[in-house]
């Protein structure tokens, strides 16, 4: 029978790479054989959990490109001003775009605080769906999170015709029901995910993210284009109800109530988190709030998000009123860099597992070497992206590249929650999530504000604010991060305390 060490061993393997001081009662042996993962139980929760999370960027992100196309051109002044700096490169002209739509005197401002409204109801059930999630499991959770967010994404059309307060009404509820869709998929993977399979499976779901903005933020371009933007909410909304469905029907929330696992698989899961979940029943409040690990976690997530959302929120207005591309173009271009994180994603979850399980790494070298990479990187080439100013095939490379590298941050902070307490990831998820939804808050607001002439030194100051907050995130993640299993996060036995 094959032996393969546990992930909370690998921190003690070796003084170079392990942590030392880890818990010993963490050291185990697997004691099944490990299950290819071709038509398995939890791989097959992976693709359906990529579709969920396809599901929840595309219903978050269609508003950035369909706002492009609700606003009265007279009610912005970008084209007079950005027209000074940035001169049209079009080397075609531009099919004629027939809008249909109706027209809304949204002013910068209140662009700003439509595009942020969505993470004011986001924050709201971080914590809560984190702490529902592990006591009565992620399935439902997740599965009515995007359901309902898909339905009043079919209200939203209706919504702006009413006005701005209710366009921001509704996409508060939005950010509302998606909020639990993180923590809630956390908590699953706490059950499914064996520790050395981690990286490549989370990778591979939350993929899904990247994917969604793929494919929603061109499509959304082509349906405003030769459509009407309203038809962005009611396709949109009406796949991710479709969604739903097949969810209810596929998807189990841990491997002993799934009906079509084999015994194999079943084994192999439980045995690998044996001794890395916890059967206390209170939470250890105190001791989450004290783990300096965990705030590692948070400082990163934040310093992240804060790039992600403000290009998430923001790039496709970049790209028209600065870069001076149009409508056609838009879409493809603003997804271009998320093509790049969701090819990086699953190459780096797939390196992260094997540096771990065959080169014999330590978890926490790991981690921190992806979530430096994934960070640094991406600040770097964001400052070149506001550097280079109008040269917009360079500045397309830039950000393309500062979003693609920004991926190898899945197998570092993102993973980690894992890493430290698999039995209240859900939970710990919820607090990082919950002060990573600042930045999607405040970031677009902020920018916006400060990009009032849309001129590009302007948005030079948006990009080097990002750049600074993730270099800072990355140093420390660096400094007190860890990779193996905390001691509150465990039931301790009598034998181990002796």
């Amino acid at each position: 029978m094959q032996e393969q060490n546990s992930d909370a061993e690998e921190g003690d393997r070796s003084p170079l790479l392990g942590e030392p001081g880890a818990p010993q009662c963490h050291v185990q042996r697997y004691s099944a054989q490990k299950v290819p993962f071709c038509c398995s139980a939890r791989y097959n929760l992976a693709v359906m959990a990529l579709f969920g999370f396809f599901m929840v960027y595309a219903l978050r992100v269609n508003l950035s490109v369909a706002l492009v196309d609700m606003i009265n051109s007279t009610s912005s002044i970008s084209e007079n001003t950005s027209a000074k700096i940035c001169p049209v490169h079009n080397i075609t002209p531009a099919v004629q775009h027939n809008s249909t739509g109706k027209k809304y005197d949204f002013d910068q401002d209140m662009q700003g605080w439509i595009l942020g409204s969505f993470f004011y109801g986001y924050i709201l059930t971080q914590i809560p769906g984190g702490y529902l999630a592990g006591k009565i499991g992620g399935k439902l959770l997740l599965g009515y999170g995007i359901f309902c967010t898909a339905a009043l994404t079919l209200l939203t059309p209706l919504a702006a015709d009413l006005g701005a307060g209710y366009l921001i009404a509704v996409r508060v509820l939005e950010g509302f029901g998606e909020g639990v869709t993180f923590p809630a998929m956390h908590a699953m993977w706490s059950q499914w995910a064996p520790p050395l399979e981690r990286s490549r499976l989370l990778s591979l779901s939350y993929a899904g993210a990247q994917l969604g903005t793929v494919v929603s933020l061109p499509l959304s371009g082509l349906i405003c284009y030769y459509m009407d933007w309203s038809y962005v909410f009611y396709i949109f909304g009406a796949i991710g109800v479709l969604w739903f469905i097949m969810w209810l029907f596929i998807v189990s929330d841990a491997p002993h109530l799934h009906k079509s696992i084999s015994d194999s698989e079943k084994q192999y899961i439980l045995s690998t988190l044996q001794n890395q979940l916890s059967q206390q029943k209170t939470v250890p409040v105190c001791a989450i709030i004290k783990s300096m690990p965990l705030w590692a976690i948070v400082v990163a997530h934040f310093s992240y998000n804060w790039t992600f959302y403000t290009l998430l929120t923001l790039l496709p207005t970049y790209m028209k009123d600065i870069l001076r591309f149009n409508a056609q173009e838009n879409g493809f271009l603003s997804a271009l860099p998320y093509f790049g994180c969701w090819v990086c994603m699953n190459i780096t979850g797939l390196l992260a597992d094997y540096m771990r399980e065959k080169r014999n790494y330590s978890t926490v070298v790991v981690r921190k070497i992806f979530n430096t990479l994934g960070m640094i990187g991406p600040a770097v080439f964001l400052v070149a992206a506001g550097y280079i100013g109008c040269d917009y095939k360079l500045a397309v490379a830039f950000l393309t590249l500062s979003t693609t590298i920004g991926g190898f941050s899945v197998s570092g902070y993102n993973i980690n929650h894992l890493d430290i307490a698999p039995s209240y990831a859900g939970l710990l998820l919820g607090i990082t999530n919950t002060f990573a939804t600042i930045p999607g808050m405040v970031g677009p607001v902020i920018a916006k504000r400060i990009t009032h002439e849309n001129t590009v030194e302007q948005w030079q100051v948006v990009f080097y604010i990002a750049a600074a907050i993730n270099v800072f995130g990355a140093i420390f993640f660096l400094i007190f991060a860890s990779g193996t299993v905390q001691h509150w996060a465990v039931t301790q036995k009598k034998e181990d305390e002796e």
